[in-house]
């Protein structure tokens, strides 16, 4: 497997506002795999509303029609629509959330894809920023032997320090997975918060090591990469450099408008010779 793009499609229209390249409800799923296919991409990331927008009897047959791979799926409208997370201190409430994500877990395995953890990782609460990291390492314990069992990463994603106060560098998800020494905790590693929280991201990036399981290719004003000021080059050149094998996803705002972004991602990712586009 070399490096593959995707482009993310969100299935919840609470996030309309969202960085999602494309929205699109359940039932337009086949309209909107033939578009993205016949722009280039090789693969899609999927943000669903609930776990049961996730049906392998559906969405299989759809993905091997259009000759797409699923690289991933979200879990943020386990918080962003549901307000659960695994942080919570009730422990019936930390419980749902962590059944909302295994319950993702399960399905997105039936189709070869790992799912992410980011929003749903929570703030620090009232009783202190080492007590809620500690209900989240026992949330991704829970969840990151789910996910070896089923063959799968489970990919977490740091934040920028406006969205949470607990992960917010790759260092951060290399220390907690070192902690709960789960071998199936894998990074999400997204450009646009790393401009944010990182002092150099090519390294951060080769700290990473075989810890990195995901990317999310976005530029520092979280546009399509090559609509900011973030040098994709020396990234993309460290990511050819550590053997690295897997999806660049455009977690983007859909600025100006989708097509745009959808384009500008394909010609990032070309550009960097990632891949021969006559291929795609």
């Amino acid at each position: 497997m070399s490096i593959s793009c995707a482009v993310t499609i969100a299935l919840a229209p609470e996030v309309k506002s969202g960085p999602f390249v494309f929205h699109s409800e359940v039932q337009n799923l086949d309209a909107m795999f033939a578009m993205v296919r016949a722009m280039g991409f090789p693969a899609v990331e999927i943000f669903p509303r609930t776990p049961e927008d996730i049906d392998p009897l559906i969405l299989g047959p759809m993905l091997r029609k259009h000759n797409l791979q699923l690289a991933a799926v979200g879990t943020g409208a386990g918080w962003v629509i549901h307000k659960l997370r695994l942080t919570d201190p009730d422990p019936k409430t930390r419980k749902k959330a962590v059944e909302f994500v295994a319950e993702i877990l399960r399905r997105a395995a039936k189709l070869n894809a790992p799912v992410i953890i980011g929003s749903m990782q929570g703030k620090a609460d009232p009783d202190g920023k080492e007590a809620t990291l500690e209900r989240l390492r026992e949330s991704v314990i829970l969840l990151a032997r789910e996910a070896q069992a089923l063959g799968q990463r489970l990919l977490l994603e740091p934040l920028n320090r406006y969205e949470t106060d607990l992960l917010n560098k790759v260092g951060d998800v290399c220390l907690l997975a070192e902690q709960t020494n789960e071998p199936a905790v894998s990074v999400l590693a997204d450009l646009f918060h790393m401009n944010i929280e990182e002092r150099d991201i090519p390294q951060a990036l080769l700290a990473c090591g075989n810890r990195l399981g995901h990317v999310h290719l976005a530029d520092s004003n979280r546009q399509a990469a090559g609509l900011g000021h973030t040098p994709m080059e020396p990234i993309f050149a460290t990511l050819r450099d550590m053997g690295y094998q897997g999806f660049v996803s455009a977690e983007v705002f859909p600025k100006p408008d989708s097509d745009t972004a959808a384009k500008a991602t394909l010609l990032a990712w070309q550009s960097m010779s990632l891949v021969n586009p006559k291929v795609l």
